[in-house]
């Protein structure tokens, strides 16, 4: 299993209105909104907020626009002159607003109350949710980064100890914010596989090498999937051709050597 993959963590969320799919606005609009109700001018309700006068502005205009209904009456006098209050719509959205946000944030409190690693599902649930044509995946923190010349060379060590080397450039290292620890994954075609007899002395030039037994053979019209079983969870898939494969004397059960260039690796990082 990888417990040691998954860190100790709470549950947050926030809570957002929308009308026919366009966001009404979030806890910084009802904050801001409750400030004019409080102080009766926009004005100083986007200084208590944080925001210009122009950006309260804007978002009162498109939260009158949305609701159908003014939610800020203006009074006339120039810019901060005239004073603002809430209409009734607009202080009934505040009060619902705030009931719902304490509802809301009962929920999260039981949800990250829950046994039985549910937060881990969740978490395992996102992981699974990652689309890529790479037909093997490896889940794991990063363990160590070497900075060259022009590339990065990255380790990464999955939860049962299995390391995979990749070499990827130092943007993209900065870009994936790769650090120690940091959760990744490394991506790896199956046509990017190499099959070695096991047991014999064979060199390469591949950082990745591993050794395992065939667990299933999966013969098509011209290639055949060769899945090699390292541990009781980490198997890799490569691709060879029937001929190969033939040549080869694959079945199951047979030791078999895995091996793949470092230059070969993708690192993903979760979204």
């Amino acid at each position: 299993m990888m417990d040691n993959l998954n860190p100790t963590f709470g549950l947050e969320a926030d809570l957002k209105l929308s009308v026919k799919g366009q966001v009404l606005g979030g806890k910084l609009q009802v904050l801001l909104l409750s400030e004019i109700d409080k102080c009766g001018s926009i004005t100083h309700a986007a200084k208590a907020v944080g925001v210009s006068y122009k950006t309260a502005w804007d978002a009162i205009e498109t939260m009158n626009h949305l609701a159908g209904t003014p939610l800020v009456a203006r009074a006339a006098g120039g810019k901060g002159g005239g004073g603002s209050q809430l209409t009734a719509r607009g202080a009934q959205l505040v009060e619902n607003f705030q009931l719902i946000e304490a509802a809301h944030q009962r929920y999260l409190t039981e949800i990250a109350g829950q046994t039985g690693g549910l937060l881990d599902d969740m978490l395992l649930l996102r992981r699974l949710s990652m689309k890529t044509s790479a037909r093997n995946q490896f889940l794991g923190k990063v363990v160590k980064i070497t900075p060259g010349v022009v590339n990065a060379e990255v380790v990464l060590r999955t939860g049962n100890g299995v390391d995979v080397v990749a070499v990827i450039t130092h943007d993209s290292c900065q870009r994936l914010g790769l650090t120690p620890d940091a959760e990744a994954f490394a991506l790896v075609k199956s046509s990017a596989v190499m099959l070695l007899p096991a047991g014999q002395n064979i060199q390469t030039s591949a950082r990745n090498h591993y050794s395992g037994r065939i667990s299933r053979l999966l013969p098509g019209a011209i290639n055949t999937e060769v899945l090699v079983a390292l541990n009781d969870i980490t198997t890799i898939a490569a691709t060879v051709t029937n001929v190969s494969a033939e040549q080869m004397a694959l079945c199951e059960g047979v030791p078999l050597s895995v091996a793949f260039n470092e230059s070969s690796v993708i690192i993903a990082v979760p979204a």
